[in-house]
């Protein structure tokens, strides 16, 4: 809940103010804890926006994170983000600490660690942290007062987060409900709606909950679900808001959905605390559990899409920030609240819906075993409790889909009896896990739709894979070698006719392979890998497969190769490409002619990204412009050999909304854009590396809205140079009376 957590920080400065001023008193001395306590915890990590904009430039390093309840010391994701630090995931607690000494080192942190449960939580991370009289702060967020002592100097650095007054309250509910802050509600039920938000004690949770339940029942004779609703929520709320009153709401939100959300809903109760969750995976885990009921005249995702808008609509569920992944594109992903998430748990374990191993789950025991999850601390010394209550002494001849978030996942595959009782089992998720071998037995999963083993130590997959004949998504990645990066597809390919989606395929020399990616007629998603060598006969039959894939819709075509050299992607102008694609992705050099020819024939193409394609003069805006639903091309490494790109006034672009180009080595040097191109261009970002690199024509630029800069941080000079041009441009769209630019930078 985001959006709420957002708007109690724009309702209640003053905690801003507060840790300000904390920062102003003791400045100079070493980095100081300013926690702050409340009920539910307000989520300080989005505050930090706030925060680093008071402050200025005076903090050189940031970063936010959520504290689980049995910590360890091995969670740097944080710190991760922003330092990108390589290998963390594989840390263990004392490489992790003392990287982020390391990292912090000399340097002004502030660091917000949100929902710390116990004083030896707040213990362990503090031994960790450097006082290095820098004046750096850690903020702390925490829904116990004893907690927050522990953590602060003295009472005066304590903010007790307040409730939202009575007006806020009102503005809150009635945007949830009515759709605007100055929606009108009926005089009929206003009475009810004063009641309601006395009883929810200003707790933005509360209210956001009870308004989203009522979104649906905004007519005068909706009156009397209005006080159904009011009498279901605890009167002691009103003078007494606590965690067990925050609950009962959260119940009732649940309680009031339909049948087959609540099983939505339930099955989020697999995800640890914080968990970033992709949207599209949840979908995907909904249909391929049965979740999803079929509906004529729609496809199962489109279903399951309306679910999820439907849960998001009620804010039980929260849209969070998207995820930017090189092999995997945009992913758009989601949060639960933890109090949420408390409530699933309780009634995903009520009716033996989930069942919990490891992490705060450790000891809990279940008879019969149907979607199981594995959290972290279900390692190898699990061995102390009874047998039924660990992975290896369950029961798991019913288990349908097992999930694993614990990073040592061979101890647990070998405990599983290397999937030889997982018959009945659809949905298997190994991915972030140390697995570094697949068992062949992994074929005897008649059943499975789903397997996802990104992010693992995997350098391919057992032939047998090719027995999955019900498999629908087949996700592969290494963690950390690039050159074992994909699969070799095996011969046999042709029973997996259900598949839809599969990443990180290679192709080399079998020509019978080639040829029978043709009759996966169901593909909709295909990355797969070329290698430059490949023979010329098994590069026409795959030309001639892919071409025959009538139902693709995301293609990414990527050359183990980084040399400007004839590879399979000039070969592709011989054939018509599938017509329904929309997100093509070519990493490769391209002749013109095949840009020309392959590319200019995706009338239905929505977004292009393109690598290493070493692309001269006009070629690529020429193709591009003339595409009549292109909203997003993304120029990525190499993509242009030339020193100077222009977007000409005669290429119309038609509908293309969004450009982004991350070149490097400096080339092209000049982005130049001609009075009247790209006309409906609302963002531009770009990315800068060494060299001199400029921009030219911005203001011909008459839509732009959004200007994204990222520059590495040893070489500042060159994004600010551009960032004078944006003041100017701005200076000028103010004495014209239009819109300025926001301009947003990152630096590397």
């Amino acid at each position: 809940m985001n959006a709420l957590l957002r708007m109690q920080s724009e309702v209640a400065p003053g905690a801003v103010d507060h840790f300000l001023r904390a920062r102003e008193d003791d400045a100079g001395h070493g980095s100081v804890p300013a926690p702050g306590g409340g009920v539910p915890a307000p989520g300080a990590s989005v505050r930090v926006p706030s925060l680093r904009r008071r402050q200025g430039s005076q903090g050189t390093s940031e970063a936010s994170a959520a504290a689980d309840r049995k910590p360890a010391v091995g969670d740097g994701q944080g710190i991760k983000e922003e330092d990108n630090v390589r290998n963390i995931d594989t840390m263990d607690e004392d490489k992790l600490a003392a990287k982020l000494k390391e990292t912090l080192k000399n340097k002004r942190y502030l660091i917000v660690i949100d929902d710390v449960w116990s004083e030896a939580a707040w213990d362990a991370i503090q031994c960790v942290l450097p006082d290095n009289n820098c004046g750096s702060r850690i903020i702390v967020t925490t829904r116990i007062d004893t907690v927050a002592r522990a953590c602060s100097h003295g009472s005066d650095c304590i903010y007790h987060i307040k409730a939202l007054g009575a007006e806020d309250s009102k503005k809150l509910f009635l945007s949830r409900v009515f759709g605007s802050t100055n929606g009108a509600c009926p005089r009929e039920i206003e009475d009810v709606m004063q009641k309601i938000l006395r009883k929810c004690g200003g707790l933005p949770l509360a209210i956001v909950s009870i308004a989203s339940l009522l979104a649906s029942y905004k007519s005068p004779e909706s009156r009397h679900m209005w006080e159904v609703v009011l009498k279901s929520i605890g009167s002691h709320m009103e003078s007494h808001p606590t965690l067990e009153g925050m609950r009962q709401i959260v119940v009732l939100s649940y309680d009031h959905l339909p049948h087959h959300l609540k099983a939505c809903m339930m099955y989020l109760s697999i995800f640890p605390e914080d968990f970033v969750i992709v949207k599209e995976r949840l979908l995907r885990r909904w249909i391929a559990e049965g979740l999803v009921a079929e509906q004529q005249g729609l496809a199962l995702m489109e279903v399951a899409e309306g679910y999820f808008s439907e849960l998001v609509s009620r804010s039980m569920i929260d849209r969070a920030a998207d995820i930017v992944t090189y092999y995997d594109g945009r992913e758009e992903t989601c949060r639960v609240h933890d109090m949420m998430l408390e409530v699933m748990v309780t009634k995903s374990l009520e009716a033996n819906f989930v069942s919990l191993i490891g992490g705060q789950y450790e000891g809990m025991s279940y008879d019969r075993v149907r979607r199981l999850s594995i959290h972290a601390g279900e390692g190898p010394s699990s061995t102390s409790m009874s047998s039924k209550k660990t992975a290896a002494g369950m029961n798991v001849q019913h288990v349908r889909s097992l999930s694993m978030f614990e990073f040592e996942g061979h101890h647990l595959l070998s405990r599983l009896g290397e999937f030889t009782l997982l018959r009945l089992l659809r949905f298997l998720n190994l991915r972030g896990t140390d697995i570094s071998v697949l068992p062949p037995e992994v074929g005897q999963l008649e059943h499975l739709q789903t397997l996802d083993v990104r992010l693992t130590f995997l350098k391919g997959l057992p032939e047998t894979v090719t027995e999955l004949e019900n498999l629908e998504s087949l996700q592969f990645s290494n963690k950390d070698d690039y050159w074992s990066f994909h699969w070799e597809a095996p011969r046999g390919l042709r029973k997996m006719k259900a598949l839809r989606k599969v990443n990180n395929v290679v192709v080399t020399s079998n020509t019978e392979v080639a040829k029978e990616i043709a009759e996966l007629g169901q593909l909709q998603e295909l990355t797969i890998f070329v290698p430059s060598g490949i023979p010329r006969d098994v590069a026409e039959v795959l030309d001639h497969s892919l071409s025959r894939l009538y139902s693709l819709r995301f293609l990414n075509v990527e050359i183990i190769s980084n040399r400007e050299e004839e590879n399979f992607l000039h070969r592709l102008e011989s054939r018509s490409p599938p017509r329904l694609l929309r997100y093509p992705r070519m990493c490769g050099s391209l002749g013109d002619r095949t840009l020309t020819h392959w590319v200019g024939l995706l009338t239905n193409l929505v977004e292009f990204v393109i690598a290493w394609a070493y692309l001269r003069g006009d070629t690529l805006f020429d193709v591009l412009c003339k595409l009549p639903n292109l909203k997003k091309p993304t120029l990525e490494r190499d993509f242009y050999a030339d020193t100077e790109i222009v977007a000409r006034t005669t290429q119309s672009f038609p509908v293309l909304t969004e450009l982004r180009m991350f070149n490097n080595h400096g080339i092209p040097a000049v982005y130049r854009f001609e009075e009247g191109s790209m006309p409906k261009l609302e963002t531009l970002a770009i990315k800068f590396y060494v060299g001199q690199q400029s921009i030219v024509g911005i203001e011909h630029l008459t839509n732009l809205k959004e200007v994204q800069f990222t520059g590495e941080k040893d070489n500042r000079g060159i994004v600010e140079d551009e960032l004078k041009k944006l003041k100017e441009e701005n200076a000028r769209h103010k004495r014209n009376g239009s819109n300025q630019l926001i301009v947003k930078v990152r630096y590397e």
